[in-house]
């Protein structure tokens, strides 16, 4: 990618650009505020709020998880993107609280969807992990590999909490954010982005397994984190990452209509916007409703911007996130999305809907005749 230092943006060599075309989320009903949360352990609505700006967050039912999340908020994005499954050619969900080690959460997701064209994984990088998925997805289509992909952040931090510690239960909710992201020949789309991490900083936010060569007093399965650490660190690289992705796509910080960063904690928003001498306005933050929903957060807060009329064709933002590895990322792109064909559109929508009819009579038929064929084996004569 060729970059220019006179305000226009980066132009691809191969004349490929990745361009997001659709976006949707999910999160689940229930509301947890934190008078509710104060029953649980030794807080009040007030001490939350000054130190977090969290008023309340979405807490998973039972038959809610990070993949049923990420199912509602894919199908929703490519509602809006207006184009089939089958029409994928790659699916990427950025989670820390996966339904299973193995199989992924993007498998599970993909055969939901019934995208058989589509290959599927997930991706750890905690709260930065949208924006590495992002990245990984929009490499892929300016390389010419792949045109179509879906990347989802989708967390049940509600899961991997102790319930026990006011440091961290108060912060973290649960929902699902996601993106279709295509390949256009018209410039603009995914313009920069900067990758980092510091696996020094490791112990400082991390959930540990059972796989863990040292876990000190720390709890299986269980969140901990160094709050007053993470809050120097995520001040100082969301600034620098800022800085170097609008440098790298030939803007500058001004030229940003809507930063999208992480939505951890309040006063880090507003420790940056001071460093980058930016009005507050210029950030997008929903986590007074929300809480902290790890690689979720990014794709929740920009789909509540869109529908806010925050963004605007031909608009500058950024994303930018930061978490557990330590790790964190920024991303700038140049907002562009392609008239809807309103006939074409309708006649998608009922295509859509008798794709996914046909995919659960298939993924049912299927489990029948495994249910069959098992059934059948212990009345086969042995060979």
């Amino acid at each position: 990618m060729v970059t220019h230092k006179n305000g226009t943006p980066p132009i691809q060599p191969n004349g490929i650009y990745a361009r997001i075309v659709g976006w949707g989320m999910a999160v689940p009903d229930y509301v947890m505020t934190n008078d509710e949360m104060s029953a649980i352990v030794e807080t009040t609505d007030a001490w939350i709020q000054e130190r977090t700006g969290i008023k309340e967050r979405r807490i998973a039912s039972d038959k809610e998880s990070s993949a049923t999340l990420g199912y509602r908020a894919a199908r929703r994005a490519l509602d809006v993107a207006n184009i089939l499954p089958i029409d994928l050619d790659l699916i990427i969900v950025a989670t820390s609280t996966p339904e299973h080690i193995f199989p992924a959460t993007a498998s599970l997701i993909q055969d939901w969807l019934g995208a058989s064209r589509a290959g599927g994984f997930d991706l750890s990088a905690a709260c930065s992990g949208f924006v590495y998925a992002l990245d990984m997805a929009a490499q892929s289509i300016r390389s010419g590999s792949i045109r179509t992909a879906l990347v989802i952040g989708s967390e049940t931090m509600s899961r991997v909490l102790d319930w026990t510690d006011r440091s961290t239960c108060i912060l973290f909710g649960d929902g699902a954010g996601a993106v279709v992201i295509q390949a256009s020949d018209q410039p603009g789309g995914v313009l920069s982005s900067v990758l980092r991490s510091d696996g020094a900083g490791c112990d400082l936010l991390a959930i540990p397994t059972e796989n863990a060569r040292e876990n000190g007093e720390h709890k299986v399965n269980r969140m901990y984190m160094a709050g007053s650490e993470v809050f120097k660190f995520a001040t100082r690289v969301v600034d620098e990452s800022l800085r170097q992705t609008t440098e790298k796509a030939g803007i500058s910080i001004e030229d940003l209509k809507l930063i999208v960063p992480h939505q951890a904690n309040q006063r880090i928003l507003a420790t940056v916007a001071k460093k980058l001498r930016l009005d507050m306005d210029r950030f997008m933050s929903n986590m007074d409703r929300y809480g902290n929903t790890s690689a979720a957060s990014i794709p929740i807060a920009l789909c509540e911007a869109i529908e806010q009329n925050k963004i605007q064709q031909n608009d500058y933002i950024a994303l930018v996130g930061f978490g557990g590895g330590l790790s964190w990322a920024a991303m700038v792109i140049q907002w562009g999305v392609p008239q809807r064909d309103e006939q074409r559109s309708r006649l998608n929508e009922q295509r859509r809907k008798a794709f996914y009819w046909f995919v659960w009579w298939r993924r049912r038929v299927l489990r029948w005749q495994r249910s069959v064929n098992n059934f059948t084996k212990r009345f086969r004569p042995k060979q």
